[in-house]
């Protein structure tokens, strides 16, 4: 395919996209199996388009007049891509399947592109409905904050310690140009190419031999703040996938016990896999049962339980940048009832002078820092580690400097710590 019909078959998808109201993953492949001429490049370009535009589809409606799926390319061709209108205009020739040519008003929207006295939802890129939630977390900061929380997510490794040393990946890895990540001392960052695409990592020798797992940078650090020791007992209570339960295993060194559980066992399939690639032989996934307690033998054992809670996603826009235009009032709502369950749910493994580490993909305080007050006025026993101590504990001082201002806890955002956005606290019983 040529580069305009590329540009086409994205504007296609989107309107499919805002017609379906379909995650964009869904329509993408349905659209690659609808089209069996597209190769694995044209297929992987358009996808990459698609979600630019994604990214900043409010302002790229804001700067040419208009909310098509065709304004919301073109305005994101000249913010997210940077090019010219000539540039665009070559694409555009309606030739060969390519869009059909820019009109007067297009090319003049695109010449004088400018966000200046747009909204705050509309420079930032995020539903209006959110925008109070995120000046009471951001303040005159929110336009920066959320236009970070719009841009490409970087492509992150986080080395597997069981198997390997950040040198040795390095090394193994050396083709694809890797730093060491600012943050976390186990992680790698791959640079993405110029559309935006990461590197095809699953057929890298390091990622099959299991030196490698892809996990951003933040989520890593959850994992290290958790300071899970070798020897303990753990409970990752919302394991997913096993991203965080792989990295608690590691830094037991494959000494004491984690348990992985979901309630939704489903979500729980990829991590058997994953353990058995990364050499992880300290973990018991135990899925639900119908009418059973599949951890009832864990009651008041456990040294650390985690709380990966189920939250909006907020901070992982970059990632997925379609479901902050899916996202309503009421999933939110619900989040917060999940999140309270959750945490309640924890509070009957953790033995006297356990903890709970509850961590966040969201920004928002309503599903961060507000869930502790509630927590915390209902069980006296437990209290919020100060992020300063919390850092220290975890032999991270220089973390310290993301403490929350809202109460205990730590607030990572691509703006401030170039990862995605996560809220980690610790809950310590007495």
């Amino acid at each position: 395919m040529i580069p305009g019909a590329r540009i086409a078959a994205a504007i296609e998808v989107l309107e499919e996209i805002e017609a379906r109201k379909r995650p964009a993953a869904e329509v993408l492949k349905e659209w690659g199996l609808a089209h069996r001429f597209a190769g694995s490049k044209d297929r992987g370009a358009i996808g990459s388009l698609v979600f630019d535009a994604l990214r900043r589809r409010a302002s790229s409606a804001y700067i040419m007049g208009e909310e098509t799926a065709r304004a919301i390319m073109l305005g994101a061709l000249r913010q997210v891509r940077g090019m010219s209108v000539d540039e665009i205009g070559a694409l555009c020739s309606g030739e060969a399947h390519a869009p059909s040519p820019l009109d007067g008003g297009e090319s003049e929207r695109l010449a004088s592109a400018d966000l200046t006295g747009a909204p705050a939802h509309v420079a930032g890129d995020f539903p209006q409905w959110l925008e109070p939630s995120f000046i009471a977390v951001f303040g005159a900061a929110v336009v920066g904050e959320t236009a970070a929380l719009a841009a490409r997510a970087p492509l992150d490794l986080r080395v597997n310690t069981l198997k390997a040393t950040r040198d040795k990946a390095l090394a193994s890895l050396a083709h694809l140009q890797p730093q060491p990540t600012s943050l976390s001392p186990l992680g790698l960052r791959v640079p993405l190419t110029l559309d935006g695409r990461g590197a095809a990592l699953t057929a890298e020798p390091a990622y099959v031999k299991g030196l490698i797992e892809i996990q951003d940078e933040g989520s890593q650090l959850a994992a290290l703040l958790a300071a899970a020791k070798p020897g303990e007992q753990v409970l990752d209570l919302c394991a997913g996938a096993g991203g965080k339960t792989l990295a608690l295993a590691a830094a037991m060194q494959n000494k004491g016990q984690i348990y992985a559980t979901d309630s939704d066992g489903r979500r729980l399939m990829p991590i058997f896999k994953r353990l058995e690639r990364a050499g992880a032989r300290n973990v018991q996934v135990r899925a639900p049962r119908r009418g059973q307690d599949a951890l009832a033998d864990l009651d008041g054992r456990c040294d650390l339980v985690v709380v990966d809670a189920p939250c909006t996603g907020t901070g992982t826009w970059r990632r997925n940048p379609d479901a902050k235009w899916r996202i309503r009032p009421g999933a939110l709502e619900q989040r917060i009832l999940d999140q309270d369950r959750a945490l309640e749910e924890a509070v009957r493994f953790v033995k006297p002078g356990g903890r709970i580490l509850y961590v966040t993909c969201s920004v928002l305080r309503e599903e961060n820092e507000e869930r502790l007050v509630v927590f915390l006025a209902a069980h006296p026993e437990f209290k919020g580690l100060p992020g300063v101590e919390m850092a220290e504990q975890a032999g991270l001082p220089q973390l310290g400097g993301f403490a929350s201002p809202f109460g205990p806890g730590l607030r990572l955002t691509p703006l401030t710590s170039e990862t995605d956005g996560f809220f980690i606290a610790m809950l310590q019983r007495g």
